[in-house]
């Protein structure tokens, strides 16, 4: 099964990166530029685990998705539940370690499978570049989140309650 992994070190704790990688609505767009929308579903109103979300990428594909784990403030893993049919299996986790130095490290490593089993090889080398490509630039626009005045401060009223 192929693995893309993309790590950045941000300039907050473990816990803000994490706050920040958990944001919701124009807070999250403001950084994100992998999605257009996303929501909660069944009326969940936080992210916890079992917790399923509705992602719409920027070229329009949708797919719930469902939180296998969350652990604040180390790290939270998802699984497509329902997606683009080429997708035979998507998943991700995001790991938030401090550096000796400050600051934090934030990993994130997507794993996936395509369908049909024939096409798969090809599919998944193809896949493997476009996904990289996405989560090159996703945690590079995380990173700007981290740095962002408006992002900071709507985590810091999270964090502080």
């Amino acid at each position: 099964m192929p693995v893309v992994e993309s790590a950045v070190v941000v300039p907050v704790d473990p816990a803000t990166a994490f706050a920040v990688s958990q944001t919701t609505g124009e807070v999250r767009l403001r950084w994100d530029p992998f999605i257009r929308h996303q929501h909660f579903l069944d009326g969940a109103t936080a992210p916890a685990k079992g917790v399923q979300t509705l992602t719409r990428h920027r070229s329009g594909l949708a797919m719930v998705s469902e939180y296998v784990s969350y652990r604040p403030p180390t790290n939270v893993g998802m699984k497509m539940v329902r997606g683009p049919w080429f997708f035979a299996h998507l998943a991700g986790g995001w790991r938030f370690a401090p550096e000796p130095e400050g600051g934090t490290r934030a990993t994130w490593r997507y794993s996936f499978s395509c369908r049909p089993r024939w096409l798969a090889p090809i599919a998944e080398r193809i896949g493997t570049r476009l996904l990289a490509r996405d989560v090159d630039r996703r945690i590079a626009g995380f990173a700007r989140g981290c740095d962002d005045p408006v992002v900071l401060a709507a985590v810091s009223t999270d964090l502080t309650g």
